[in-house]
């Protein structure tokens, strides 16, 4: 009898704390991707929810796999801990995901076929919002020191991106296939230095060690809008220091952004050159990522990524 080819196994992995309805939401859509000649699971870390988060996914949704958190592992360790329940269930990848996002159906075996083709590649998602479906979202973060580190784009559409996946020098988090291969040789994330932005220096070390990072236009995840974070010109003066200073979690925190450069520059000297490129632009108020970016002409990344974008055979 001819030999049975085993099916490729993935694992779904979110950290969560509260937001039951969005994670419920989540899981729904999950369950209407196309997941035809695949073994697909998913990975649920709770990090120490109140609104009975655990209780409801589990009711509905039985063959969720829980990991309980204890309300301190913010992004980076919700995600590790969902790493590591899901590498003892042997997948052949692992995609990670916000819960706040909802997929087109055939996004799975698009970033499934476009990883099969490019060996050893990692793969995200298109990200769109999901209340502006044609804008596109943290997608293609391109490094200048001139600019003080990445910077993310503020007007790009699914007009204005490649019509193949291209290669990228970051992938932010919400919504990217890993071959568990790379995982094994790269390690999990940083959790102690990036409690809350862990995926600013994963994706990047693991192009440092030879991955090639790719993002397919195919493969579409409609995301929530990010809530600005609280300005910090108007909070009290202790807030305020603890906040620049003390707080790693926050996203006004200043060792986050020295952090995010140091160790998601393509080397070391690059992002010492623009860290204080960074400050300089955040005193003088142009930095890109305030609402100055807004207001500065981009290139369509189309055109600024043509020379990256692989070969359907590459």
């Amino acid at each position: 009898m001819p030999r049975t080819e085993r099916r490729k196994r993935v694992a779904i992995v979110t950290p969560v704390h509260n937001r039951c309805d969005l994670t419920l939401q989540c899981l729904r859509s999950i369950e209407r991707l196309d997941a035809d000649g695949l073994e697909v699971f998913a990975v649920i870390v709770d990090d120490g929810s109140t609104d009975g988060t655990a209780e409801k996914v589990k009711a509905a949704y039985p063959n969720v796999q829980i990991v309980s958190g204890d309300g301190n592992l913010w992004f980076s360790g919700g995600m590790n801990r969902g790493f590591e329940a899901a590498l003892e269930r042997d997948p052949d990848y692992i995609l990670s995901i916000n819960n706040d996002t909802v997929f087109d159906r055939k996004l799975l075996r698009n970033l499934i076929e476009t990883a099969e083709k490019h060996p050893r590649s990692v793969v995200g998602a298109l990200l769109l919002l999901w209340d502006q479906p044609h804008r596109v979202f943290q997608v293609a973060p391109k490094w200048s020191s001139y600019w003080g580190g990445f910077r993310h784009w503020q007007q790009q559409t699914v007009w204005t991106v490649p019509d193949r996946p291209w290669k990228v020098e970051i992938i932010v988090g919400n919504c990217v296939l890993f071959p568990v291969e790379a995982i094994r040789e790269c390690g999990l994330m940083d959790e102690k230095r990036f409690p809350h932005y862990g995926d600013a220096e994963y994706t990047p070390r693991m192009r440092r060690a030879g991955w090639t990072l790719l993002v397919d236009p195919r493969a579409r995840a409609f995301c929530q809008p990010n809530t600005p974070p609280p300005s910090v010109g108007k909070m009290p003066f202790r807030k305020k220091l603890r906040t620049l200073f003390l707080d790693k979690g926050n996203a006004n925190s200043l060792w986050r952004r020295t952090y995010a450069n140091l160790f998601g520059a393509p080397n070391k000297l690059w992002g010492l050159v623009a860290t204080p490129v960074f400050y300089l632009r955040y005193l003088i108020g142009k930095n890109y990522e305030s609402s100055y970016a807004e207001r500065v002409p981009e290139p369509q990344l189309k055109d600024l990524y043509a020379n990256e974008v692989v070969a359907p055979e590459e």
